[in-house]
């Protein structure tokens, strides 16, 4: 079980895919303005994750990894795409407040880099299914982290008096540079923990 926890909390804090990896920032940056659409973009890339690493591991242990090894990215890909045009879909239909708030940014799950990398590290680490699967989750869960937490300085910086040649995109720049700095901090607290 320990095992499990481990890879659970360094997805989620020390291997961060946002803060620490970089992948996905162009949804951390363009949804993040508002607390809703970081939570909703949130849940839609922990579903894509966790379904893309179900669907994507049989693919690879049975199909891809004998011969055809050198199709995973074009596969992969496909998969995610499929998945993510489901979300949409779903999302469309039983949620079209999200659906319109999320806007652009829903159909680049498909290119977030984020739902790629984590099941690419998947094959990578060696991992087995469950251990797969519980890296996808918490990869998602590290990804909603971040997006809550820049969400809130966000907001923040919106109500602040900034100076003119750092409004807009600079300070946006700045300010996630710095929580991801923060980041820095969990380094080793897993190893310390089950080590």
């Amino acid at each position: 079980m320990k095992i499990y926890i481990s890879i659970l909390l360094t997805a989620i804090l020390t291997e961060n895919f946002v803060l620490s990896k970089f992948l996905g920032i162009c949804p951390f940056l363009g949804v993040s303005k508002k607390l809703n659409t970081a939570v909703g973009m949130s849940t839609a890339v922990i579903f894509v994750m966790a379904l893309s690493t179900a669907v994507t591991y049989p693919i690879n242990k049975y199909i891809l990894k004998t011969d055809y090894a050198y199709l995973q990215t074009i596969v992969f890909i496909l998969v995610i795409a499929a998945l993510v045009q489901l979300v949409e879909i779903t999302l469309k239909k039983f949620i079209p407040a999200l659906y319109n708030a999320l806007g652009i940014y829903l159909p680049l799950i498909t290119t977030n880099c984020a739902v790629l990398g984590v099941v690419l590290l998947n094959i990578t680490k060696e991992l087995n299914f469950a251990q797969s699967m519980f890296n996808a989750v918490g990869g998602g869960l590290g990804f909603m982290v971040a997006m809550v937490m820049f969400s809130g300085v966000r907001e923040r910086l919106e109500s602040c008096d900034i100076p003119k040649s750092l409004q807009g995109l600079p300070i946006v720049l700045i300010a996630a540079s710095l929580v991801s700095v923060s980041f820095l901090g969990f380094t080793g607290l897993v190893d310390g923990m089950f080590g």
